[in-house]
């Protein structure tokens, strides 16, 4: 499969390493800066209120409404922030979509004015003395409070939140991405302040720029607005976790369906050799509506509402969705574990093989016509060891071989399975 590829370009600039793509494909400019550091029990609460106090006002525009009028200025950008888990890392996104400059009439700077308004945003946000503006941070607080209660009151998302918590219970990855409830209300807009800073001082910081832009006079700019200081970010080191029984975790609350999820550890990672077979393996197993999971859990047994697997990919595990009621539980527990075995037997077709990966293929190239999607396919490459271009990775899935996808199913490892079911039930 032919894929003509935009090239990204990188350097280290001031403490922070700023990949450029210029092309032509897309009708707005993307600036993404993501910020990296180790998961940690102490300071996940904090950086998961972080972002959104750095979003609601900066030095220059110090409420919200004047940042949103600035932003409606230059034509209508977009600032969003969000936060993601990779592997044992918790990563703070800022986004800023733009209009670009070459399709207006008037030519204003909007590139340049973008990236001034992300360097305001995260070097010099709205401050009292030496803390954040107090009543921005009570107002996150109580949205921060509502984000976690979210994921408690979404049943599928609670599922899979306790299965990690369960199954990673003394590493890091057990920690949810917007932190712990019970630690919000101790955050302080000065222990804020103070944790902003340590993080400015020490997070892997990559900016992304992604659009039809001069790269040679966009690194110039950058290295005048972004002055950090040199940094050496803290890395860690995989950790193989051997499993001496499997877990089984049963929990009763008020749901009218049940939720049975499984985790197993696939002892792969997006640096392995065989990382392409296992994602042709999951796919086989239980990403698509072709997969084994789709159509013997749920349509030829009747047993589940959905049933799909999906695979993260720097921490090494695979993880089992599905909804199940109370009385079909152990069936579909002994089908999700078959499907798994027939995978190690190499109990699937040629056909099975060939379609997943055209869906795999399909899935990236469909990421990568957006530059959101394209900037996260680059961004696992810079938390990887190793990089594989798009046409690589397209290249490396089409030359999995069924042996390859056997290999790597035998190193999968039923850890642990988690029922959420209704109160009362059998």
């Amino acid at each position: 499969m032919k894929v003509k590829l935009d090239k990204e370009k990188s350097e280290v600039i001031k403490g922070m390493t700023v990949h450029v793509v210029d092309t032509k494909k897309y009708k707005t400019n993307s600036i993404v800066l993501k910020m990296r550091a180790p998961l940690a029990k102490e300071d996940v609460t904090k950086r998961a209120l972080l972002p959104y106090v750095l979003q609601s006002a900066t030095d220059k525009y110090p409420t919200t409404s004047a940042l949103r009028t600035y932003l409606d200025e230059l034509y209508g950008a977009s600032l969003q922030v969000d936060l993601s888990k990779k592997g044992e890392y918790h990563i703070i996104t800022i986004r800023i979509e733009v209009a670009n400059e070459n399709y207006l009439s008037d030519q204003t700077p909007l590139l340049e004015q973008a990236l001034g308004l992300l360097a305001d945003v995260l070097l010099r946000p709205a401050t009292e003395g030496n803390s954040f503006v107090s009543s921005i941070v009570e107002q996150e607080k109580r949205s921060l409070v509502q984000r976690i209660q979210s994921v408690f009151d979404d049943k599928m998302r609670y599922a899979s939140l306790r299965l990690v918590e369960e199954m990673c219970k003394n590493e890091p990855y057990s920690l949810h991405v917007n932190g712990i409830k019970e630690d919000v209300e101790s955050i302080t807009a000065e222990s804020l302040y103070a944790y902003y800073k340590k993080a400015l001082a020490e997070d892997r910081v990559d900016l992304y720029v992604v659009g039809d832009i001069d790269s040679d006079s966009l690194t110039d700019k950058v290295s005048s607005m972004f002055q950090l200081k040199e940094r050496n970010p803290i890395t860690i080191a995989d950790n193989h976790h051997s499993i001496e029984k499997e877990n089984e975790v049963i929990e009763e609350q008020d749901v009218k369906q049940g939720k049975l999820n499984a985790g197993y550890r696939t002892n792969i990672t997006y640096d392995d050799a065989d990382y392409f077979a296992l994602q042709v393996m999951n796919g086989i197993y239980g990403a698509f509506s072709h997969s084994k999971l789709f159509i013997n859990v749920r349509e030829k047994a009747s047993l589940a509402y959905y049933a799909a697997s999906r695979v993260e990919s720097h921490k090494g595990l695979l993880m089992v969705m599905s909804g199940v009621d109370a009385k079909n539980y152990e069936q579909a527990v002994t089908i999700i574990k078959e499907q798994m075995d027939a995978m190690k037997k190499g109990d699937f077709t040629d056909k099975e093989i060939e379609q997943t990966k055209a869906v795999i293929k399909n899935q990236i190239l469909e990421t990568i016509d957006t530059s959101r999607g394209l900037i996260e396919v680059l961004y696992n490459d810079a938390m990887a060891k190793k990089s594989y271009p798009v046409d690589v990775y397209l290249q490396q899935i089409d030359s999995v071989t069924k042996e390859d996808i056997v290999k790597a199913a035998e190193k999968i490892e039923l850890d642990t399975i988690y029922f959420l079911k209704g109160k009362g039930e059998a």
